[in-house]
């Protein structure tokens, strides 16, 4: 009987010792329409054949968390196997009125500013479940807003590890410069998730976040 029992405890200590890691959940913030779906479209796109999302002109497109299981990229004969979670972009406010300025029916408008609202305490509850951290930034804004110091302090309280992504760098209006000089603390990747444009350095980047997770 003993002996059963210590072979059962032995069994379950070298289980959790040697245990296969998790496929690492990476989660894409930021602002709305800073291109978090595009890039993870991209990502998807190269590596499954398969887009993830729909993306549009007007803000708060992605309205619900979206996954993807087991997307795995290999690059300069390295693998790294993920969970790609694309979230609600985070917004400090959400105004109806903003969407009929798009020629949104009031109705519509309505009930997307209520989806979109209700998409931003999604995201923020899902932090809980994130190893590490893609934080999209439109390169054309100004990246010292309320909604970056807002997603970068729960970050930090939270203790993940953060690769910070300057999109849309083939714009005349980009400045990856003041997107860096925001973001010292952390890696700083300038690209165009449309274009595809310097997407091998971000997958190298990526790497190098799996290894802090």
């Amino acid at each position: 009987m003993v002996i059963k029992i210590w072979k059962s405890f032995k069994k379950r200590i070298f289980g959790f010792l040697f245990k296969k890691k998790k496929d690492i959940s990476l989660g894409f913030y930021g602002p709305p329409n800073a291109g978090k779906t595009t890039l993870a479209n991209k990502i998807c796109k190269d590596w499954t054949g398969e887009e993830m999302g729909k993306v549009s002109k007007v803000p708060h497109e992605t309205r619900h968390v979206q996954f993807k299981e087991e997307v795995e990229i290999k690059y300069k004969e390295k693998s790294l196997k993920f969970k790609l979670i694309d979230t609600p972009g985070i917004a400090t406010k959400i105004d109806y009125e903003d969407f009929m300025k798009m020629k949104m029916k009031k109705k519509a408008a309505q009930k997307r500013a209520k989806e979109a609202t209700q998409g931003v305490v999604e995201s923020i509850k899902w932090l809980d479940d994130m190893d590490a951290v893609v934080i999209v930034i439109d390169s054309t804004q100004n990246p010292y807003s309320q909604v970056n110091i807002t997603i970068v302090g729960n970050l930090i309280a939270k203790k993940i590890p953060v690769l910070v992504v300057a999109n849309k760098i083939d714009l005349k209006k980009s400045n990856l410069k003041k997107i860096e000089a925001a973001f010292p603390e952390y890696e700083v990747v300038g690209i165009s998730a449309k274009k595809g444009k310097n997407i091998n350095e971000f997958y190298e980047s990526l790497l190098k976040l799996a290894k802090k997770a």
